[in-house]
């Protein structure tokens, strides 16, 4: 199990994780756009296990288009928080084990903490920015990420992105939260924009992690 979560003032917005409240559709941080969306992708646990891997060392933003550069450490300790079980309870401490893993070309996966610089175009507009993963999780039957703006992006807010393979189906669904706050002139000036690019964003994600996806929730 690993799980590690970070908490730094230097994200620019103030609701940290609420991309995991269950209330986020109908009760979003002021002013932001809430969004999910969950997918079947297969099932069993290969099936799993390649998502997970794909989704850890970048793949939905990577192969959804954009790029994913200067990927740095979290500066300092990072805080380790507690397991839960499968009704969301505390059963207490987790752990988190530091050992960095790296993809063929270098880039470091996913872990806490973590300072990236994105760079790409959705419908025509910049989706430049620099983010900051807030907290990962890998667990036997749960994998994922958020990731939260620190600077230069249009949108101010926070995504996160999980894999459950399911004990009772046996299914691997793939899904994505999150809370957009418009941040720059043009996004501000039409904050319909913000749904469009949330939208695009969520089908390239998909696309990335399972080209051959079938079942919408």
């Amino acid at each position: 199990m690993r799980r590690g979560t970070f908490r730094d003032e230097t994200v620019d917005y103030a609701a940290v994780g609420a991309t995991q409240a269950s209330d986020l559709m109908q009760y979003p941080p002021e002013r932001s756009v809430p969004a999910h969306e969950s997918w079947r992708i297969g099932s069993g646990e290969a099936r799993f296990h390649t998502a997970g891997e794909a989704l850890l060392s970048w793949r939905a933003l990577r192969d959804g288009g954009l790029t994913v550069s200067d990927v740095r450490p979290a500066a300092g300790p990072m805080y380790t928080g507690v397991s839960f079980d499968d009704e969301g309870k505390p059963i207490g401490a987790s752990k988190f084990e530091a050992d960095q893993r790296f993809d063929a070309d270098g880039t470091p996966y996913v872990s806490a903490g973590e300072t990236i610089h994105v760079r790409g175009r959705v419908n025509g507009l910049k989706a430049d920015g620099e983010l900051r993963v807030i907290f990962v999780v890998e667990e036997p039957r749960r994998i994922g990420f958020a990731l939260g703006t620190v600077d230069g992006s249009v949108v101010s807010g926070e995504e996160s992105f999980m894999l459950d393979w399911r004990t009772d189906t046996d299914e691997v669904w793939f899904t994505v939260r999150a809370f957009d706050a418009p941040a720059s002139f043009v996004y501000k000036l039409l904050p319909g924009l913000v749904k469009r690019r949330r939208r695009a964003l969520f089908q390239r994600y998909l696309r990335a992690i399972s080209p051959l996806y079938t079942t919408p929730a």
